[in-house]
């Protein structure tokens, strides 16, 4: 996956009023593509592009989904500077032609 995704997500992110904290943020058991905050959510975001939004939807698989949560939960637990009272982990989706959409609380979802 591309930076220039990344960076789409990013942008997409802070147009919606959130501050970017980190990107590629490695942890022990794994990347996390971004990680976003407000005053009231801390978001761990997972970007991935494919040809199709629908494509890229659909390719977050329950290892990658784990690995994500494990992921996340290491940053609650050694950056407590971050915390806030509510997380979730959101997709965004890229295509081809850089069209971006936002899936909060993905995991909740499936």
């Amino acid at each position: 996956m591309g930076l220039n995704a990344e960076n789409i997500a990013a942008r997409l992110l802070e147009e919606r009023g959130l501050t970017i904290l980190a990107q590629r943020l490695r942890t022990p058991y794994g990347e996390l593509d971004i990680l976003a905050t407000d005053s009231e959510w801390l978001i761990a975001v997972e970007v991935k592009q494919r040809r199709s939004l629908r494509e890229s939807a659909s390719c977050l698989t329950a290892r990658q989904s784990q690995r994500l949560m494990e992921a996340f939960n290491y940053i609650l637990l050694t950056k407590p500077e971050w915390n806030r009272p509510s997380t979730r982990i959101d997709l965004i989706v890229v295509d081809s032609s850089g069209q971006a959409r936002r899936i909060q609380d993905v995991l909740r979802q499936f």
